[in-house]
């Protein structure tokens, strides 16, 4: 599955079939979370959090191709993602496109 954030893919004609998009609620365990809070005091990554949003971007792409998959897609184009914070600790990550087909 090819995936851009472009609205062409190089040498290929389009036809549109749909947007399609993936999405997770991440968090971080209490522990892990109570770190993260004590390294806000004294600065610096929170990689912690870092991780967390990484994979939430992993399993929201994977949620998207697998939407477009299923209707046949060749590809997904005009990618984006988007993120919002839930509670203290807890983010949902969105990722949308518009699944096309080669012609």
């Amino acid at each position: 599955m090819i995936v851009v954030n472009t609205d062409f893919v190089t040498g290929k004609n389009l036809m549109t079939l749909s947007l399609v998009k993936g999405s997770t609620i991440q968090s971080k365990h209490f522990g892990k979370d109570l770190m993260q809070g004590f390294k806000t005091m004294v600065g610096g990554e929170l990689k912690g959090y870092t991780e967390m949003m990484n994979e939430a971007r992993e399993i929201a792409t994977s949620r998207m191709i697998q939407e477009a998959q299923a209707m046949g897609a060749d590809a997904i184009i005009n990618v984006r993602f988007a993120s919002s914070a839930i509670m203290q600790g807890a983010a949902e990550v969105i990722v949308y496109g518009t699944a096309v087909k080669f012609v």
